[in-house]
């Protein structure tokens, strides 16, 4: 046996037997840049009507508010998790915060639609550097694995809740100050958690071995950004346009090439022992299966209540606590609770059919007011499933691994939220598209009203991308039931006490001078 604290690849901070005092705190930081990142991605939602207004642009070019956003977020993440463990993940998580806030302040300034889109593509190159850096800071500050169960209870919440926050935060700030004040809110959180970051974060010296990937960089982001963009682009050119068809054959092309490239690289982009793993494997499948679900949905919801039931952006937003609750609820009180006493896939199956029963009520919904009976206990119940889920997931996809690659699985959790995202969002939207042309072409006729056959078919249309929906999130309970299969859940390279660990060769391989 070996101490811990002389095993090779473990930089000196991380082999501390005392777990840092301040830590706490640190969740409170990691916690509030995290909400910042994911509540950006819809809290632009509810302000686009505004926005679009007051800079003048084509119903063509407003959906770049929200693609400029997600497809620098996902494209880059896995360079930015890879930044982050080379240089370390304090400074990455600082330099995040900083770029953020200063791009968020250049959104609000925007004169022009160029400026706002540019502004949104330079949000998500700096919350590319935030999102893995924050999700490995959470996970090699929390070792003891009952606290860290608690700290990732309360990191799945946020994850799960940050859209449905985002919306609710549009809502107030769209109607009672302006649109602009959905980007301007970003600059005080970020340099509050960039103050909080300086006292209470701290972090390991640069590897000595440090380098970059350049190839894979190129390749793996090349092709993220590729099926992004083509996913982007299929909600309105439709999926058998030229473009759309080269854009994702091309990038699926491109991650083959990065994935063969990862094989051979010195210092991979994404390590392949990243990836091998069974269950961090089952997490990211299972994440992408439910985001790509969860991301539609909002959208709809969101529609519905607007457009049909006639709801103001602030009681949009207040509908959607019900959900926020739920999911706080399912992160803290169940999963948090019952990580260490029953096998994730337990938490995880069970969580995803809840959800999906949620969704089951929701898409039963007419053109008549339903938010008592359908959208409030479908929202409790999905809430309450997507915390459960979401936490262990997340538990899931940053135990075990290397310290020196936190960030590169980091950066794959969250690759596999953005991707699965923006396939939800075009994928359903064309799904109930199509259904609204259908059922409006099939019930069209002499004498029928123009109006309520409008709000029917785009109803009808909602429901029937909800049940597709429903689908994915059932999907995503599958692969979590088949491939994971871990007795417990995870623990942190560096949860072992000293003494109990061994130096296996793969600790040899992962020291300096290797990679």
């Amino acid at each position: 046996m070996a101490d811990s604290r002389s095993l090779p690849g473990v930089p000196a901070a991380e082999k501390r037997a005392e777990p840092d005092p301040r830590r706490w705190w640190a969740l409170v930081v990691i916690a509030l840049a995290q909400l910042m990142v994911v509540l950006d991605m819809t809290i632009v939602n509810i302000a686009l009507p505004s926005a679009q207004a007051e800079l003048g642009m084509s119903d063509g070019n407003r959906q770049w508010v929200i693609t400029a956003y997600t497809l620098a977020f996902g494209g880059l993440l896995l360079l930015g998790g890879r930044i982050t463990d080379l240089v370390g993940r304090k400074l990455s998580f600082s330099v995040g915060l900083l770029g953020f806030a200063a791009a968020s302040a250049l959104g609000g300034a925007a004169t022009g639609q160029a400026m706002l889109f540019g502004a949104r593509a330079l949000q998500g190159v700096f919350a590319a550097l935030l999102a893995p850096a924050a999700l490995s800071l959470l996970a090699t500050t929390f070792t003891e694995p009952r606290e860290r169960s608690r700290a990732f209870g309360v990191f799945g919440a946020i994850v799960g809740a940050g859209a449905a926050i985002g919306l609710l935060a549009g809502g107030f700030l769209t109607e009672y100050l302006d649109w602009r004040w959905c980007l301007y809110v970003n600059v005080p959180i970020a340099l509050v958690a960039f103050a909080g970051a300086l006292m209470v974060l701290h972090d390991s010296a640069r590897r000595a071995d440090a380098h970059l990937d350049v190839p894979g960089a190129l390749l793996g982001c090349a092709g993220m950004l590729a099926i992004v963009y083509g996913f982007s682009e299929a909600e309105s050119r439709s999926w058998g346009d030229p473009l759309v068809l080269a854009l994702l054959g091309g990038g699926a092309l491109l991650l083959i090439l990065f994935g063969l490239w990862q094989r051979r690289a010195r210092v991979p982009l994404l390590p392949l022992s990243v990836i091998r793993d069974r269950q961090r494997i089952g997490a990211f499948l299972t994440v992408l299966c439910v985001t790509i679900g969860m991301f539609g949905v909002f959208l709809f919801l969101t529609y519905y209540m607007q457009r049909v039931l006639g709801y103001s952006p602030v009681r949009t937003g207040v509908a959607y606590l019900p959900i926020t609750a739920g999911m706080i609820v399912g992160s803290t009180q169940v999963a948090a609770r019952l990580l260490h006493v029953v096998p994730p896939r337990l938490l995880i199956v069970p969580g995803l059919v809840v959800a999906a029963g949620g969704l089951a009520i929701v898409a039963q919904v007419g053109t008549e007011p339903a938010y008592a009976s359908h959208v409030l206990p479908g929202m409790i119940l999905l809430g309450l499933g997507m915390g459960t889920a979401m936490m262990t997931s997340v538990s899931l996809a940053t135990g075990s691994v290397a310290p020196q690659d936190a960030g590169a699985a980091s950066a794959t959790f969250n690759t596999a939220q953005q991707v699965g995202g923006s396939i939800g969002t075009a994928l359903l939207n064309t799904i109930a598209a199509s259904a609204t042309t259908r059922y409006a072409t099939a019930h069209a006729g002499p004498g029928v009203d123009r109006r309520a056959l409008a709000a029917e078919a785009t109803v009808h249309g909602f429901n029937v991308a909800t049940w597709w929906a429903m689908g994915s999130v059932l999907l995503g309970a599958l692969v979590a039931g088949i491939v994971v299969n871990a007795p417990s859940a995870p623990t942190t390279a560096t949860e072992a006490p000293a003494g109990d660990r061994e130096v296996t060769p793969a600790d040899r391989a992962s020291g300096p001078g290797t990679g």
